[in-house]
């Protein structure tokens, strides 16, 4: 096969007319030629950075989508299916990833439970972790969460580095407003990247100790505003990511949009091309093609340097998604999942509030909240604070409860069986008996996304570990974008993504007040709230 191209060559900083010729899906001579061409070929794109589960998609349906968009290859950290079902979870991301012509690269979950102060489905000990790291299908160690537990030196953290440095892959860091001494500490102990800088003074401050800046843009969880600027002066240590991207948001675009933000502001395209393409593909050593003579044959084709809507994506010299069309065709998918209690009453959320609550400010665009002090009085749905609960969905226990603030929602409730990280089930709503109906959809379900408002009930499935559908790409991102659309036009929600930021309210490793299971917690004490 011959493909005649202008070819950007990101390394040189060239753009040339080429003729690239690929045999058996490697690249086996590129030439410059001298011929009028009106398209660009290019590497594909690659996340540095994603739980493929938060896409409520299967690995083979998410690449279904991230093609159209040039997306060839993910950083997959499957943390979320392991929470739920342990090791049986990741090789079954592995075994479904490799379904589809596309490149999984999945890492050893590092955090499985994220925190001991929440249930969890699943652990996965130092012994464990090693089994992993010593696969060839696991490229890296996963984001390590529990940065106080690298700080303080715990037994269980420090053999889970030591394993990653034994087969040398690389250890993906989470450390949110970590600076000082205390980020030196973290970086020293071999972590190379961090995708949870929420100020600019932070990632600079990482970057000059050594560690690589994952510029993030999800459907909750967006920092490329604030961090782009270090494109400047800091391309070499950048590398963009999705993290946590619903389907009805992958449908829309992938890394590409960030390559077309990050040009528009008047950045240099071979700098952003470098970022979204290669650097990912040098730091955790991917066998990932880069346009090179012997390389995979892993590129894109588009017209359009300025938006980068895509007209071809390839990998391995096959044709995979042409003009907003996927070639990839679904697989058949085997459920998986663990769900083990009953159906609640509407006394079971009933809670007698302090004079004072310690109340979660949810911030829409971040993952970190505010901690506020409110007083009884105020705690109306007239003042946008509305009660929040997470069941215990792996055995039958009391209901953790506490409020929220900023939410929006003047009408009924959601709810959804993706937590972060232990996947516990979570609400918010109006009062008792919408947020218990939402539950229960959920329970009914064993996994899901639902929305109740009086007789209107609506639920997403996710039979796969309550965090995955067995269905289409398309058909879950239209279901869940009737959910989403639902939750903002009828029930008022104001949050750009209101059941992503819902998930994300349980995950007691991003400051500052989060709810476990098991009660009320601050993320700066690393403790319970009273």
């Amino acid at each position: 096969m011959e493909i005649k191209s202008n070819l950007i060559d990101i390394q040189n900083k060239v753009i040339f007319p080429a003729s690239i010729v690929i045999e058996n899906g490697i690249i086996q001579s590129i030439t410059k030629i001298e011929e009028q061409l009106h398209d660009y070929i290019l590497p594909g794109f690659v996340d540095a950075h994603v739980h493929i589960e938060s896409s409520l998609l299967v690995p083979s349906e998410f690449a279904r989508m991230a093609v159209m968009h040039g997306t060839v290859a993910t950083v997959s950290d499957p943390h979320e299916i392991a929470n739920v079902v342990g090791m049986r979870g990741v090789e079954f991301m592995i075994a479904n990833g490799k379904l589809v012509n596309f490149h999984f690269f999945f890492g050893a979950p590092s955090c499985v439970p994220a925190t001991i102060f929440e249930t969890s489905g699943a652990a996965l000990d130092a012994n464990e972790v090693d089994q992993l790291l010593a696969n060839d299908d696991i490229f890296y160690l996963s984001e390590m969460m529990n940065f106080p537990g690298v700080l303080y030196d715990d037994v269980e953290v420090m053999k889970k580095i030591a394993s990653a440095k034994k087969y040398h892959k690389p250890i993906d860091g989470h450390a949110p407003g970590l600076k000082g001494t205390q980020a030196k500490k973290y970086v020293d102990a071999g972590i190379t990247t961090d995708h949870e800088c929420y100020t600019l003074d932070e990632a600079i401050e990482k970057i000059d100790l050594g560690m690589k800046i994952q510029i993030r843009e999800g459907s909750a969880a967006k920092n490329f505003e604030v961090l782009i600027p270090l494109m400047k002066e800091h391309s070499n240590w950048l590398m963009f990511c999705s993290d946590d991207k619903h389907p009805d948001s992958l449908l829309l675009g992938h890394i590409n949009q960030l390559v077309s933000r990050a040009i528009a502001i008047g950045y240099d395209l071979f700098d952003v091309l470098k970022v979204a393409c290669i650097n990912p593909i040098e730091h955790y050593n991917l066998p990932v093609g880069r346009l090179r003579v012997g390389d995979s044959a892993d590129f894109i084709i588009t017209s359009d340097l300025k938006n980068f809507i895509i007209d071809k994506t390839f990998i391995n010299g096959k044709l995979v998604a042409e003009n907003g069309k996927s070639f990839i065709e679904s697989v058949p998918v085997k459920l998986l999942n663990k769900f083990s209690i009953s159906k609640k009453q509407i006394v079971d959320f009933d809670y007698q509030p302090k004079e004072i609550e310690q109340v979660i400010e949810c911030l829409d665009g971040q993952l970190i909240t505010n901690k506020l002090s409110i007083s009884k009085s105020r705690l109306l749905v007239s003042e946008d604070i509305l009660k929040l609960v997470v069941v215990n969905r792996y055995q039958n226990s009391p209901i953790a409860i506490s409020y929220i603030k900023n939410f929006g929602i003047k009408l009924g409730a959601i709810a959804s069986s993706v937590a972060h990280d232990s996947h516990n089930i979570i609400a918010v709503g109006v009062n008792d008996e919408e947020i218990c109906n939402a539950v229960n959809l959920i329970i009914e379900n064993t996994g899901g996304l639902s929305l109740v408002n009086g007789a209107v009930k609506k639920v997403l499935p996710l039979p796969i570990a309550g965090l995955m559908s067995d269905k289409d790409a398309w058909e879950v991102a239209a279901n869940y974008s009737e959910l989403h659309k639902y939750s903002i036009d009828v029930l008022g929600a104001t949050l750009t993504a209101p059941f992503m930021s819902l998930s994300f309210m349980a995950l007691l490793v991003i400051p500052h007040l989060k709810l476990s299971d098991k009660g009320l917690f601050d993320g700066d004490d690393f403790s319970f709230v009273n």
